[in-house]
């Protein structure tokens, strides 16, 4: 039983990917489900909708990898991080749609805690800023706001999860109610230094201790699937979010080891190793992957709009056909010819954290064509990445000396190679891009015997193509000054 099945669960689709024990894939499944907007602001996905896509991709990967269940000696599962459900424990019925990582509707909560002062107290004993990004608040609006739900919570009838816990309780017919530290170190209600939930911050959001899932390390055997549902019991061996299985999928595993993901946004992390210590630049703190009981941890910048401006280039503006038509179009012209183009249509993210900023575009003049606004577009996915890489460097206090890569828009040449030059630094793309699921499957494959240890998993990774940066470094410095200007441009008149 050398083949390892993982489950990735992402914010707009269900993949299932079956590996080989040397990290290749064997075959892969993928459903996409509905995205549930019931006002501004607002996101939400059916709970149900996930795991019936979840289990049927399951089922089809095995089906086109042609082996029975059996043959899987362990399961992993990554998943949207954030993504917040309450479910019933008695029947597993979801309380209410699962409220999406994107959602912003408890800003407003946010914005009490913070003037209560907690700001301090929640990025010293869990690493984050308090944001409606993360669990928390999501949990306490769920209680106040379903009828009954509160009533129900106190009386111990309902359990939360993020994605992973809702997994792990559909896989096991209600047995499991668990989640990884990597998980819980995003709900803004666990003690990352003491690997624990904080009665503290649950008391804060009168969130019920009762509601909250066990806490285990990223590899480990929580427990087998129930037979029916594949075919035969397989053991569920790992569970990470998403971000944090990619750095694991990418094999970083000491510290100074970074990688950044090029999705709907772009997740930058990391590792600092077994050292815990809040950011100073706008950077969250988080757990890293635990593939043993030793407490891990990273430094993680999120920008919220990535491969979304590209997005917007083709649906809003027209200027493409197809996604992939932006690298064509980007390079028809030199540079950008001056223009900077800000995507802040959800607010900026790290390091800046200014959710009311919105997108501009700034440097037109009449010789600025769609090419040009293009290459802006692809550009500022790079500035934006760089902006997070230098406030790592600055809270870690040492140069990162590569940047691994992956995510969709890493495919991408030109965006690629105009990022080594911002950073000065190569940046590696993987031959195996199934970072995400990877960093699952090798964690499930640690606890079950198919690994030996990071080592070996270090051994197997291997590059696809390294940019290297030729950029003069003065004329990188002149850019991102640039880029700053247009953010700071891009904030004026707001009321941050």
């Amino acid at each position: 039983m050398s083949y390892l099945l993982a489950l990735d669960q992402g914010t707009s689709s269900s993949r299932s990917i079956v590996f080989d024990a040397r990290g290749g894939v064997v075959a892969l499944a993928q459903r996409e489900f509905r995205q549930i907007f019931p006002q501004p602001g607002w996101v939400e996905h059916d709970p149900l909708e996930i795991w019936r896509t979840q289990r049927d991709t399951a089922r089809e990967a095995l089906a086109r990898a042609g082996l029975e269940a059996r043959a899987i000696a362990g399961l992993g599962i990554a998943n949207q991080r954030e993504t917040t459900l309450i479910w019933e424990r008695a029947g597993g019925r979801p309380i209410h749609n699962a409220i999406v990582w994107q959602d912003r509707r408890t800003e407003p909560l946010c914005a009490q805690l913070r003037a209560a002062g907690m700001a301090a107290m929640v990025a010293e004993r869990t690493g984050l800023v308090i944001d409606a990004y993360f669990s928390g608040t999501k949990i306490r609006w769920l209680l106040d706001h379903v009828p009954g739900a509160r009533a129900a919570a106190q009386r111990g009838e309902l359990a939360f999860g993020t994605i992973d816990s809702w997994l792990a309780w559909q896989l096991t017919g209600g047995r499991l109610h668990v989640t990884d530290v990597t998980n819980a170190s995003r709900t803004m209600l666990y003690d990352v230094r003491r690997g624990c939930w904080d009665e503290e911050l649950l008391a804060a959001l009168d969130i019920p201790a009762s509601l909250l899932p066990e806490v285990r390390p990223s590899s480990h055997r929580y427990g087998d699937t129930d037979a029916a549902l594949l075919g035969a019991g397989v053991p569920i061996g790992g569970i990470a979010g998403d971000q944090q299985a990619a750095l694991f999928g990418q094999a970083c595993f000491e510290a100074g080891m970074a990688k950044n993901t090029y999705g709907t946004g772009c997740f930058m992390l990391m590792h600092t190793g077994g050292r815990f210590e809040p950011s100073r630049n706008g950077l969250v703190a988080t757990a890293a992957a635990q593939p043993d009981a030793a407490r891990q941890y990273a430094l993680e910048g999120s920008v919220f709009i990535a491969g979304a401006v590209v997005q917007w280039l083709r649906d809003g503006l027209h200027a493409i056909e197809r996604s992939s038509d932006v690298e064509a179009l980007a390079a028809s012209v030199p540079d950008a010819g001056g223009v900077m183009f800000v995507p802040a249509f959800t607010g900026l993210g790290a390091p800046y954290w200014r959710p009311e900023a919105r997108g501009t575009i700034t440097g037109l003049t009449r010789g600025s064509s769609v090419a040009h606004i293009a290459r802006a577009a692809l550009e500022a996915i790079a500035y934006q990445s760089a902006a997070l890489l230098g406030a790592m460097q600055r809270d870690a206090g040492a140069p990162i000396t590569e940047l691994r890569v992956d995510g969709g828009a890493s495919a991408n040449d030109l965006l690629m190679q105009f990022q080594a030059d911002l950073l000065g630094i190569p940046v590696t793309r993987p031959a195996v891009v199934e970072t995400t699921a990877l960093g699952a499957a090798s964690l499930a494959g640690l606890s079950c015997g198919v690994h030996r240890d990071t080592a070996e998993l270090a051994r197997q990774w291997r590059a696809d193509r390294t940019f290297v940066p030729t950029m003069d470094r003065e004329r990188a410095r002149t850019l991102l000054d640039d880029w700053e200007r247009a953010v700071r441009q891009a904030l004026a008149g707001t009321s941050g």
